[in-house]
């Protein structure tokens, strides 16, 4: 039989996953409190700001001149949500053709299909840049939406494992009801891959909010920004910066993929947990 913990070894057990609890915390504890200190008091040793500048919440949301930081975040909000749902929804398409249908050379367009999450994005980069400068959509936000309608590899492959995981009996079973192919897709396979579904959504939402690199290769004007970029223009090198504002920004930019985990919480991690299991 398994031998209990004492009470001495349940104790010293929770100190010590306190202890390395506090440890990963600690940098996000210090990124909170550093947002109410001034950019003297961030040179300082302690944790806790000396004064506290609740200003920079409102100085950091209106700094930029002729733009508030909701104009960024809703510029963000567009091109995120628009990527997401045309990401998971082509995804999803795909991977039911991967798994459930049969045709010519599947398993090697499988393997070709794998092969681009090993590409470089570099290796794309100007391809890419000069097929989209001759569609003239540079300065608009289609190079970061359009793409989304390929699915991407990695959440076809995500949703391709769940969806083996699936019965076929399924299909079988729908076929003879007179279900076509896509009834099938709709009525039967998406119901129960809704954790792959949820899971794709917040890698995607995530991967598209965080992104720095596209929209400052695709867009010029101020007024496309999306949040990454609009966190740069507090750096200027020609004079100082204010990091107290520039933090409390950062702090904010993360709220909305903070939420989206926390409420699908329960989803992403049935999802992950289950993706690749066949039954």
């Amino acid at each position: 039989m398994k031998k209990q913990l004492t009470w001495k070894g349940k104790l010293v057990t929770h100190a010590i996953l306190i202890a390395f609890s506090l440890m990963m915390i600690y940098p996000v504890l210090w990124w909170v409190f550093a947002s109410f200190k001034t950019t003297e008091d961030l040179t300082r040793a302690s944790l806790l700001p000396a004064v506290w500048v609740w200003e920079n919440y409102p100085n950091g949301w209106n700094a930029l001149p002729t733009y508030t930081f909701t104009y960024f975040y809703l510029n963000s909000l567009k091109v995120n949500i628009a990527g997401t749902v045309l990401h998971v929804a082509a995804a999803s398409l795909v991977a039911f053709g991967f798994a459930r249908l049969t045709f010519p050379l599947k398993n090697f367009w499988f393997s070709i299909l794998l092969l681009t999450i090993m590409l470089p994005h570099q290796v794309t980069l100007i391809p890419q840049y000069a097929m989209f400068h001759s569609f003239g959509w540079i300065n608009t936000y289609l190079p970061l939406v359009v793409p989304a309608a390929m699915g991407g590899a990695f959440f076809i492959f995500l949703i391709v494992q769940f969806i083996r995981s699936i019965p076929k009996e399924l299909d079988e079973s729908a076929k003879i009801d007179g279900c076509s192919w896509f009834g099938i897709y709709w009525r039967i396979i998406m119901p129960l891959t809704k954790p792959a579904l949820v899971s794709a959504t917040i890698f995607s939402f995530i991967w598209g909010w965080e992104d720095y690199f596209g929209p400052l290769i695709y867009l010029n004007s101020v007024d496309k920004y999306t949040i990454p970029l609009a966190l740069r223009m507090f750096i200027d090198t020609q004079s100082a910066v204010a990091w107290g504002q520039l933090l409390a920004m950062s702090l904010l930019s993360i709220v909305p993929p903070v939420l989206i985990f926390f409420l699908a919480q329960k989803h992403f991690v049935e999802g992950i947990a289950t993706t690749g299991l066949k039954g």
